[in-house]
């Protein structure tokens, strides 16, 4: 069996074989020209390019006689018939009206095709209106899938999270309005994934590396598997949402309520109610009592970044598991020490994983892992504006964004927040905080007046709730993804030289 150059793929990365007819420019080409009747196959398989971006490329290999060819072909299925990760069926739900009123056109011109090539069958949703696809998830046979496809933005990828998670619960008798019950995680084989551009598109970069839609669906393919951990919110034990990506308070918080105003102005009401919102320079008083992530192996100011086949976060999962049965019929809460922080705050934010960007290449906490079983709660206390700006523009750089005085980060499994307004009312989350008081921390800024409550991002949507209940669930998504890949030394070489590793 002939080809003209050498090229090396493994075989966890072979896309689809086919039978390949060639015509009769092909078999006058060259060295062919002498065969009577030559045969040829073509390898489908992905080849990676610069910034994690991968594409699907082919090589034809050529051969005199018919068996071999055959044999060749056959193995070659066989071998990716063994590969039992790989999705044959999917579920697959389009927003129309996602991404300028592209999804549709993108999905079925970039990404229809490649499923088609690896033989995976779709039937395909177009959501007609709002919770659309969640209320569908509660219904259909779920069962029958492999996976889960969305495709649309930030709101699109909540609404099928939130109808996965919910069917689950929903399917083992599980009530979401305790905020003490163990949820239950997908089943084995169900995984789920966003292959659209949303706004911020930190879900794809923390977890792919980059937005693409060919790329998301060639790790779909090739059925790559990435746990991911997912943050509950209650209030008086009333379930409100989750979260996989950030929950901010503040600052974050009142841009999202502010855009959300302005959707006629696109992308660019990001920007502005960003500058109005540093402008304004709103802080908020409240208490933050948390339980420090103690079986995690990082930190936030370490230097391990999540990467695939995180150790950190296997690690880490391993020794949660091994708390869980130490602790039997005990109340871990009970258990566990809690921290208890007053003060004035420009932002709260807690993160499930890095949120990394195009505009801010390392994110709101470039060591945060996907699937360790923490957030990183990041406390950005009252201080002059300049100062703000100062830790603004450290997301953009490689300086490190938590070397402030008045910023303060932890990595917690749980924590509660409630504002100064509502702490005379005794609400139900403060009681939890006090009866596990210890230890307490107060700042002193200049006497100054009292700012009305701030909404909280939950994810990019907003959730207006002064006193909430987070607790991580550890692991209990999976995604079609691998975590972010290191880097090729030579990503120019990388692309260009079609030597990837083969057979």
């Amino acid at each position: 069996c002939v080809h003209t150059e050498n090229c090396f793929i493994p075989t966890s990365e072979i896309i689809a074989v086919e039978e390949t007819e060639l015509n009769k420019k092909q078999r006058n080409l060259g060295k062919w020209q002498k065969m009577a009747k030559p045969h040829a196959f073509t390898v489908y398989y992905v080849k990676k390019a610069r910034n994690h971006r991968w594409r699907c490329s082919d090589v034809t290999f050529w051969c005199v006689d018919e068996h071999l060819c055959n044999q060749w072909i056959q193995a070659l299925k066989e071998l990716l018939e063994m590969q039992k990760s790989r999705p044959k069926q999917l579920l697959v739900y389009i927003n129309p009206y996602g991404g300028k009123r592209q999804g549709k056109r993108i999905y079925e011109q970039k990404v229809a095709p490649l499923f088609s090539l690896a033989s995976i069958s779709t039937d395909v949703v177009i959501t007609e209106h709002a919770n659309h696809a969640k209320d569908n998830l509660f219904e259909v046979n779920i069962s029958k899938y492999d996976g889960v496809v969305c495709v649309g933005g930030d709101g699109m990828f909540s609404e099928v999270m939130h109808g996965l998670i919910g069917r689950m619960q929903k399917d083992s008798g599980i009530d979401q309005n305790n905020p003490k019950a163990p949820l239950v995680q997908f089943q084995t084989k169900l995984r789920f994934l966003l292959v659209f551009r949303g706004s911020t598109d930190c879900i794809c970069y923390s977890t792919v590396g980059i937005s693409d839609p060919v790329t998301s669906a060639l790790h779909i393919i090739v059925g790559d598997c990435q746990p991911l951990d997912v943050s509950s919110v209650h209030h008086n034990n009333t379930f409100l949402k989750y979260s996989v990506s950030l929950l901010g308070y503040g600052f974050y918080g009142d841009i999202l309520k502010d855009s959300e105003k302005k959707r006629w102005m696109g992308p660019m009401r990001y920007d502005y109610s960003g500058f109005k919102t540093f402008l304004s320079h709103h802080y908020y008083e409240g208490t933050i009592s948390f339980q420090p992530a103690k079986h995690t192996l990082g930190s936030p100011r370490d230097k391990d970044s999540c990467r695939t086949g995180c150790y950190i976060c296997k690690k880490s999962e391993q020794q949660l598991a091994e708390q869980h049965k130490e602790c039997g019929l005990k109340h871990e809460e009970d258990a566990e020490e809690w921290k208890v922080i007053k003060g004035k705050f420009l932002a709260i934010n807690a993160v499930n994983m890095s949120c990394a960007c195009p505009r801010s290449p390392k994110g709101l906490s470039p060591a945060a892992h996907l699937a360790d079983g923490s957030a990183d709660l990041i406390l950005v206390r009252k201080c002059s504006r300049f100062d703000f700006l100062r830790y603004l523009v450290r997301h953009t750089n490689q300086d490190d964004q938590f070397d402030f005085s008045f910023v303060d980060v932890y990595r917690v499994k749980s924590f509660q927040f409630t504002s100064k307004l509502l702490e005379d009312n005794e609400s139900n989350v403060t009681d939890i905080g006090k009866k596990h008081f210890g230890q307490f921390c107060r700042d002193h800024p200049a006497c100054c007046c009292n700012i009305a409550n701030s909404t909280w991002n939950c994810d990019g949507e907003t959730l207006d709730s002064s006193a909430i209940e987070v607790t991580v669930h550890c692991q209990l998504m999976k995604l079609f993804a691998r975590g972010i890949e290191e880097n090729c030394k030579d990503e120019a070489a990388c692309s260009q030289s079609g030597v990837e590793q083969l057979l």
